[in-house]
Order: structure tokens, then C-alpha cells, then sequence
């Protein structure tokens, strides 16, 4: 969708264009202390954590947004995702309502890369289908600010298009003596009732020259989500409607420790562990009346009697695992020449894996519905089946499991090295970067390996509608028929008992779920280094620099051909050189202006680029199936401009322009493979058709943010408690491939909003929080269409009430509009997916002491 004003958002976005011509760096980001200035003071109110954000962003020499931690969670947000979706022009992305991936300027999760403590992070989700970082695993309380740095600078990595977030730990010495803090809440979920809980304990303790700080969290909720989707749409109507509620327990756990030793002012050194998970047991009740396959009757897009529909069932207990271990040993050196060093040495592993074995049978000959249906809502199907409707009619005999199984593990080994001397005005900076890492895994593999009705064979036959329960579902959404919850835990247990029979039986074989060319083995290393320089002279702030980073993949996978499997390898290498510049002017004690130019880069995911593949020789032309071990990086020059004003007191408004140019923009498609990398066992297949991810040419990304934040403390009395924080972001983009133009990027909203009014005064502190995006393209089904996403609302309420100086009540209440999350192809009257997980309600105590 096109924005009426993009032209006008273009120029603003340019601003900043002269700037890419000059080597820069900022020495602003949030982890370089000897450049940001004082670290960040927790105060735990709500105008003080928001001083200290704004007070850390006009320090910084670069673009940023900042969110400083606030010790009493004065936002209901239970992980780093939805901490920083409150942050201008960026966005989040959800899975069953729960906030997951970052968005920042609407660009694809892809273009905004992660470090933790300055040291950069990766994802391995999703089979390795994406590099994006995993916010949901992370939760909010191990941090002491996030830093979203909006143009880049040569101390910061240079894999990132559009923002690099830096993610800072609580470090013991920020309080001096000891303290203890934590939080303990109990609630619910609005749909089913489902419990919510949470809670957190973080004990720390410093004198002048040594520090500990210990702590852990957890939380966990236990949720329905409704979901109904139509399989697709023909020239009839739909052609099926699937109906299905998800019954679901997600738990995420925390542990940090970190000790520092400082003999004197200047010098310390440090060790930081940190553990985090995200858990996720869903179970799915799902019913398929599939519409296109009835033996009679008519199909309109707004109703259809139809005789002789068969009914699909598909059940499953399916495991989500996501785990992150990192430690970081280090060190800083400030010298009273004014030379400053710091060194840091980190381990990162990160493991994704899912496990879904799904049962599915359908009902056959006189088992087969006849029905009507109401679409006129096609939102809500609504389906009336004549006759006595029996749900456990599905043909046991032609019942069967589809296996899905994932794993994806990287070990990751970082060295960094930043070194600074100040003369005068003039500080120049020098540092390197390596990072070893090795990624093993498989994309998402789905197996159809066991038909139960071989379970007879093992003397364990299998009964699938026997687990129906009497227990009817529990839903928002109206059904029109009467559906029943299946023990899908009982069903699993016997599904795991029976695929160990038929194992030993030697009817199964679980080392052939994953076929080989499923699986890949990476290796990437990059070295890098940098040299900057910043220059202050009267008002002017420059900062410029050159990052050169040397990245090597080394690729191996299997290839299946001829009923074979054949090993390859691919090494890849690339010497890139990244400059970039940030100016800084403070036109007046409350003005600031900025301009920065810099060039990025966004390299592909794991499982896009993987060797693997399964190739058809048979076809004509032949077909090959799989990775792209081919796909190029995606390259970027960005150019940044923005106005800021800060207000007396507490408050500021800025205005923002960006724009971004992009090559190398990957999408899906087929196309002809072009190389003589198959060509084994004497068969040219240099002209057949891969299909996977591919390079298409240019694109471009541009926007315009408005921020405004103000504590009302000219109002008199208690009025002066009141205060308004609020975003909005627009934004317009494109890209082109060999054969189409002007795609637009999936994940991309073109207006992004947020808005906050809150009171703090007389121990009472409440904040309502409004969060909107428009509709977004989500999938590409194929060049220039796909699947979109409704755009939608969240209102959030945060109450606190302090006893004492050291107690809080708090309620904390999310989704108040209790959303629906819509999913559409082509316009909204063709809903492909409609969800709700209802609102949600915690309360309970935080203490400090």
C-alpha cells in the first residue's frame, strides 16, 4: 500500500544522503562507556527512567532510541520484544499473541541484527530459516537498558540494514552496598481462564572495588487460542474451512550472575553467565470440512449446501524448545592520558529445536457430512451438519502420523578489542572483532513414517476416536457445531509407545525422519577491524570511520539424486568495506540536530543457503529442491537525518527521516540453477530449475518518525502528575526482481504507532498504553502477491500503588481490545487465517530493599 505522501517522505529521508560519501563512526553506543558517558542510573519511576533515556539519547553521537530498564516494570512486558516495541518506528511480530521478533522502520526481522553486552548475537529459528534474533527468550528483567541504534557506527557490527540492538546486563557496581529486589504475580487469561504467573529475584552487592550480582526469572502462562482458517478460494467459493483452538503452556526461565573488580577508578574486570529458555507444549484440536471434495450440492463464497463432505482430523502434543547459554569474561582500561581499552571474550550457544508428531485421519463413504454453511461473516464460518453429528467417526484404518522434527544448534566463539585515545578534541579509536561459529541442523522435516493401523501388527492396535472427551471446547469464536476436546496428552503417550514398538519390530526407522538433504553443516568466521575518529569543535560533533570485515562460509550438505545421497561442499569469501559518518550539531542548549550516512550489510539464513537439496533427473527440465548455497548478501546504503528539541523539565519531540537502498533483495522463487556446482556423475544439470531462495536486484525503504514525550508539570496540583509519551512512523518501500517490480517487503507496515498516557504522584503510578500497525504483506505466495496481515490494536493498562518505600502492588492488564489477529489474500473479504487469544490479567507485589 502506497503512502499519499511518500514523495514527501523521500526527500525528507534524503536529508542525510551527502553524508554517505564520508568514513564514520559514532562512539555513542550504549556498551562504549569511554563515548556514551555515564552509565544509566535504575530509579524504578516512571519520569526518571524516561529522563535518563532521554538524557542517554542527546549524549549519543549516533541515532538511537533508548529504553532504560525500569526496576519496577512500570510496562507490562514480559520480554525484550515487547519492551521495545514501545520505542519510535519499531514494531513486533507475534506468535499465538505473544510478542517474538523485532521490527524496526517495518523492514524485515532479517535487517536488524543483536548483541548482547557489544557482543554480536544470532538466531537459529525456525530450522535456520532465519537469522533473527528471538526476543521472546530473553526476558526483560536480566537488562539494564536496549539500545536500538539507528544509524551505525564502525564500532558497532555492520551486519544490519535498517537497526543493531544492543542489549545491556545489569552490572552490580551500578548501586554500591547491597540490594534486593524481585516481583511475584499470579493471573489469568481471559479465553479459558488459563493461569498466568510470574516471578523474579535479583540479589546484588558492591563495594568500591568489588561487585556480585545473582538473579532469575521465571514466567508462564497457560492459554486457548482460537483459530479458524479456509485452506484457499476457487472460483466457488471456499474450499475448505478449518476450524481448530490450540491448547497451550509456554514458560520462559532466566538466570544471570556476573562479578567485577574494580582496585581503582578506571580499571575492572568482569565475568558474566547467562541462561535463558523459552518453552512452548501446544496441543492442537483441529477439524477440516473439506468443502471442494463433497459428492453433491452448491458452494458460493457466502453460503453452500453440499452433501457427502469428508471431515479431517488432526491432533497433535507438539514441543518447542529454544535455549541460550552465553558467558562473557572482560575488561576496561581508562587511562589518565586519556587512553581507554576493552577487551571481551564470549561463548554462545543457542539450541532451537521442535518436535510435532501430528495424527490426522478423515471420515470416509457414510461417515461423510452433509451440510450448509454461513459465510456471510467469513471471519466466523458457521457450519450446520443435518442429521446427529459424530465427531468420533474418523476411519481409524486410514489413520496416520506426519512427524515433524527440527534441531538447530550454534557454538559461537567472540573476541573483541576496542581501543581509544583522547587529544584535546580529537579522539581516535581502533579495535577488532572475531567471531568462530558453527552452526549444525535441519530445516523443518516433515515424515509420514507410521500408517497406526500397522499397530496391530505389534499387538498394540490404535484407536484414534477413542480419545474424544466428553469435555466440549472452550470458545470465543462461534462453531455452529458442537465440537469435543481430545486428550492429545493421552494420545501422545501412546503414539510414542507405539512408534517404539514398531521400531523394534523394524517397521520404523526414526533415523530416516530428517532426510539428508534436510540437514546442513556450516562454518562461519569473520574478522574484522575498524579505525575512527571524532572530532568536537565548538557545537559540531563528527564522527567517521571504516569497517572492513572478511567473512568466510564454509557449506557442506547431502544431495539426493538417482536414489543417492552425493556430499558437497561450497566455501565462500568476501573482503567488505563498511564507512559511515555521523554529524551532530547542537543548534542550541534544546536543539540538536543530526545527519549520518553508512553502509550495511544482512547476510542469508542458514537453512536458505544450505547445500542440501533433492534432485529430479526425470523431469524435463530436471528440478532441484532445496538451499541456494548461490545467495549473495544483501548490501545497503543508508542515509539518516532528525530534529530534536528537548524540553525543559522532562519531555522532548524529534522528527526523523531515513531512507535505505538495497541490493541483492531476497525473495522466493525458481529459477534456473546457472552453475556446474551438481554436475556429478557425469549428468549436467547447470539448466535446471532450483527452487528456493534467490538474489532479486534493488530496493528501496524510506520513512519519516515523530516522537513526543512531556510530563505535564506546568499543570497545577496533582495535575502535574500527568505525562504523554507517543510515536508515529511512516513509511514507504519497494523492490525489484529480474521479472517483477515494486514488490513490497514483507513485515512492512506503513504506519506504526504508539501512544502512552500515564499519572505518577502520591505513591500511585498508572499508565495506558496504546499500540497500532497497519496491514502488512507477510508471505510472498508468489511475485508480486501473497498472503497479508491485518493490521491491529493493543491497549494495555499498568497500575501501581507503592505501600512503602520498599513494597508495590501492581496489576498489570494486556489486550484489552482483545484482539483479533487476521490474515487475508487479497483483500479482506478472503480471511486465509482469523486468531484470538483473548486478554490477559497479573497482579501481585514487587519489592526492593
Amino acid at each position: 500500500m502506497k503512502l499519499p505522501m511518500s514523495a514527501f517522505l523521500h526527500s525528507t529521508a534524503l536529508a542525510g544522503a551527502f553524508a554517505a560519501a564520508f568514513a564514520t563512526t559514532a562512539v555513542a553506543h550504549a556498551d562504549e562507556e569511554d563515548n556514551v558517558g555515564e552509565d544509566i542510573v535504575v530509579t524504578g519511576s516512571i519520569v526518571s527512567a524516561q529522563q535518563d533515556s532521554i538524557s542517554a539519547k542527546r549524549r549519543a553521537d549516533n541515532l538511537s532510541d533508548i529504553a532504560a530498564s525500569d526496576a519496577v516494570g512500570r510496562f507490562p512486558d514480559q520480554n525484550a520484544a515487547a519492551a521495545l516495541s514501545r520505542l519510535p518506528a519499531v514494531a513486533v511480530q507475534r506468535d499465538q499473541g505473544q510478542e517474538r521478533y523485532i521490527q524496526v522502520r517495518g523492514a524485515p526481522n532479517r535487517w536488524t541484527s543483536v548483541s548482547i553486552d557489544g557482543v554480536p548475537m544470532v538466531g537459529v529459528d525456525e530450522g535456520g530459516d532465519t537469522r533473527a534474533f528471538r526476543f521472546d527468550a530473553i526476558p526483560a528483567v536480566l537488562l539494564s537498558q536496549m539500545v536500538v541504534n539507528k544509524s551505525l557506527t564502525s564500532n558497532l557490527q555492520a551486519d544490519a540494514v535498517v537497526a543493531t540492538i544492543d542489549l545491556k546486563t545489569y552490572s552490580p557496581m551500578e548501586q554500591k552496598g547491597l540490594h534486593v529486589s524481585g516481583d511475584a504475580g499470579y493471573g489469568f487469561m481471559d479465553l479459558g481462564k488459563g493461569e498466568q504467573r510470574q516471578g523474579s529475584l535479583r540479589l546484588s552487592w558492591s563495594n568500591d572495588t568489588f561487585g556480585f550480582v545473582v538473579g532469575g526469572s521465571h514466567y508462564r502462562r497457560k492459554q486457548l487460542t482460537d483459530n479458524r482458517e479456509v485452506g484457499a478460494y476457487d472460483a466457488n467459493g471456499p474450499t475448505e474451512f478449518d476450524v481448530r483452538q490450540y491448547e497451550i503452556e509456554r514458560w520462559n526461565n532466566g538466570l544471570f550472575a556476573g562479578v567485577e573488580y574494580q582496585p581503582e577508578a578506571g580499571k575492572r574486570i568482569y565475568a558474566k553467565a547467562i541462561f535463558s529458555e523459552f518453552n512452548d507444549n501446544e496441543q492442537r484440536n483441529q477439524y477440516e470440512f473439506r468443502l471442494d471434495r463433497a459428492t453433491g450440492g452448491t458452494r458460493t463464497q457466502d453460503s453452500g449446501t453440499l452433501t457427502g463432505v469428508p471431515l479431517r482430523g488432526s491432533f497433535n502434543f507438539g514441543e518447542y524448545r529454544n535455549r541460550n547459554y552465553i558467558g562473557t569474561i572482560g575488561g576496561d582500561y581508562e587511562g589518565d592520558d586519556g587512553f581507554n581499552a576493552s577487551f571481551k571474550f564470549n561463548y554462545a550457544r543457542t539450541e532451537n529445536s521442535t518436535f510435532l508428531p501430528l495424527v490426522q485421519a478423515s471420515t470416509g463413504g457414510a461417515n461423510n457430512l452433509n451440510l450448509t454453511y454461513d459465510n456471510s461473516d467469513p471471519r466466523f464460518p458457521i457450519v450446520d451438519v443435518a442429521g446427529t453429528f459424530n465427531q468420533a467417526s474418523l476411519n481409524n484404518a486410514g489413520a496416520y502420523v506426519l512427524l515433524g522434527r527440527q534441531k538447530t544448534i550454534s557454538d559461537s566463539y567472540t573476541v573483541k578489542l576496542d581501543l581509544s585515545k583522547q587529544m584535546g578534541d580529537l579522539t581516535l579509536s581502533a579495535g577488532g572483532l572475531y567471531v568462530d561459529r558453527d552452526i549444525s541442523g535441519n530445516a523443518l522435516s516433515i515424515s509420514n513414517m507410521a500408517m497406526l493401523a500397522n499397530g496391530a501388527a505389534v499387538g498394540q492396535p490404535f484407536n484414534i476416536n477413542s480419545y474424544v472427551t466428553d469435555k466440549a471446547w472452550d470458545t470465543g469464536f462461534p462453531l455452529g457445531v458442537q465440537l469435543n476436546y481430545v486428550d492429545n496428552v493421552a494420545m501422545r503417550r501412546d503414539i510414542d509407545s507405539l512408534l517404539g514398538r514398531l521400531q523394534t519390530a523394524g517397521l520404523y526407522n526414526p533415523d530416516l525422519d530428517v532426510p539428508g538433504t534436510d540437514r546442513y553443516f556450516q562454518r562461519e568466521q569473520t574478522l574484522a577491524g575498524y579505525a575512527m575518529a571524532r572530532v568536537e569543535t565548538g557545537k559540531l560533533t563528527a564522527v567517521g570511520g571504516l569497517r572492513v570485515e572478511n567473512y568466510v562460509l564454509d557449506n557442506s550438505g547431502s544431495v539426493l539424486a538417482g536414489g543417492a545421497y552425493t556430499g558437497l561442499d561450497r566455501r565462500t569469501s568476501k573482503t567488505d568495506f563498511f564507512p559511515s559518518l555521523n554529524l551532530k550539531f547542537d543548534a542550541t542548549d534544546n536543539l540538536v540536530l543530526r545527519v549520518a550516512g553508512q553502509r550495511g550489510v544482512s547476510r542469508p539464513a542458514y537453512g536458505a543457503i544450505r547445500v542440501g537439496a533433492s534432485i529430479n533427473d526425470s523431469n524435463n527440465p530436471g528440478t532441484v529442491g532445496g538451499g541456494n548455497p548461490f545467495l549473495k548478501p544483501e548490501y545497503t546504503w543508508g542515509a539518516d537525518a532528525s530534529i530534536e528539541y528537548y524540553l525543559p523539565g522532562n519531555g522532548m519531540i524529534s522528527v526523523a527521516g531515513f531512507s535505505r537502498w538495497v541490493d541483492n533483495v531476497l525473495y522466493q522463487t525458481q529459477a534456473v540453477v546457472g552453475s556446474d556446482f551438481y554436475n556429478f556423475g557425469g549428468v549436467d544439470r547447470s539448466n535446471y530449475l532450483l527452487s528456493g531462495t534467490y538474489n532479486g536486484r534493488s530496493g528501496k525503504l524510506y520513512g519519516v518518525e515523530f516522537n513526543v514525550l512531556k510530563q505535564f508539570d506546568f499543570l497545577p496540583g496533582a495535575l502535574d502528575g500527568l505525562g504523554f509519551q507517543g510515536n508515529l512512523t511512516l513509511l514507504d518501500g519497494q523492490f525489484d526482481t529480474p521479472t517483477e517490480k515494486n514488490i513490497a517487503f514483507q513485515g512492512m507496515s506503513d504506519t506504526i504507532a504508539n501512544a502512552s498516557l500515564f499519572y505518577e504522584k502520591y505513591g500511585v503510578s498508572a499508565r495506558v498504553s496504546y499500540q497500532w500497525r497497519s496491514d502488512w504483506l507477510d508471505t510472498l505466495g508468489g511475485l508480486g502477491s501473497g498472503e497479508y496481515r491485518k493490521g491491529y490494536e493493543n491497549v494495555d493498562v499498568s497500575l501501581r500503588y507503592a505501600l512503602t518505600e520498599n513494597f508495590t502492588l501492581f496489576a498489570d492488564l494486556a489486550n484489552l481490545t482483545n484482539e483479533k489477529y487476521i490474515a487475508y489474500q487479497g483483500t479482506t473479504a478472503t480471511p486465509t487465517e482469523v486468531e484470538q487469544i483473548g486478554a490477559r490479567y497479573l497482579f501481585g507485589v514487587r519489592f526492593s530493599y
